[in-house]
């Protein structure tokens, strides 16, 4: 049942990653959203989420960005993200970031909009899918900022398991960190290599074809250590994953 009341418009705000490296995943999640009735604005002025310069201790350069992004989805659509870890940004730490200052309440106001993608789809629209593709075996992979500041936990996987013809198996070691983190993977180079040699281990010992998962960073960063290391399973974003299936790919 659907926890918000269900908008004719919403907008998309894209993602760095998903810009530059996944956009096939971005064109997915807006084409899902317009599978269900809904029109979908891209603001064309969205930059970054200001994650990075936060998480490096550049806060007036965050709040610079941040400020940005309130200017940049002005109406009172939802704002629909495909990554848990720019939508736990916004979510969580907009209104803290500009605690004290004048853009406080705006900024209140932008972060109660922001949905993850899967969490969109799931808790507000209630999205029925129906699976048109062959059979295949899959394994999910949250990132630690979707489960921990988006709060997203179970949304990405109820979506998964309506696909008749998909096989979920469970990671039991889902929950632990890939290992990339941004500039932890730079500054922490070994101990990041370490983290994800062990994350693709636990995935590779699932047996499944295919890792799914909601976050571009993670999904770069586990493909990448996978290819080199010539394991068997490949990487997809959850949105061009359902997509896919839902036109019998």
């Amino acid at each position: 049942m659907s926890k918000q009341p269900r908008p004719e418009s919403v907008y998309f705000f894209g993602t760095c990653l998903i810009d530059l490296f996944y956009p096939a995943a971005g064109l997915a999640g807006m084409e899902l959203l317009k599978r269900e009735g809904l029109k979908v604005v891209f603001p064309p002025k969205q930059t970054c989420c200001g994650q990075p310069a936060r998480n490096n201790g550049y806060q007036d350069e965050a709040r610079k960005v941040a400020r940005l992004q309130l200017d940049s989805f002005p109406g009172d659509w939802p704002i629909v993200v495909p990554s848990g870890s720019c939508a736990g940004m916004m979510k969580t730490h907009y209104p803290e970031m500009f605690e004290g200052t004048p853009d406080h309440d705006r900024a209140q106001a932008f972060s109660a909009r922001v949905f993850e993608l899967t969490e969109f789809l799931v808790d507000v629209l209630g999205v029925k899918l129906e699976d048109k593709g062959q059979p295949v075996t899959i394994t999910w992979h949250p990132s630690c900022h979707s489960q921990r500041e988006a709060g997203v936990v179970e949304q990405p996987k109820s979506l998964l398991r309506q696909l008749s013809n998909v096989t979920l198996i469970e990671n039991p070691r889902e929950k632990e960190c890939c290992g990339f983190g941004g500039a932890f993977a730079v500054r922490q180079a070994e101990i990041s290599a370490a983290m994800v040699t062990d994350k693709v281990a636990s995935i590779e010992e699932t047996g499944a074809t295919s890792v799914v998962s909601g976050d571009c960073g993670c999904l770069m960063n586990i493909t990448g250590a996978a290819e080199k290391a010539k394991k068997g399973f490949k990487g997809r974003h959850i949105a061009e994953f359902i997509l896919e299936r839902c036109h019998g790919g």
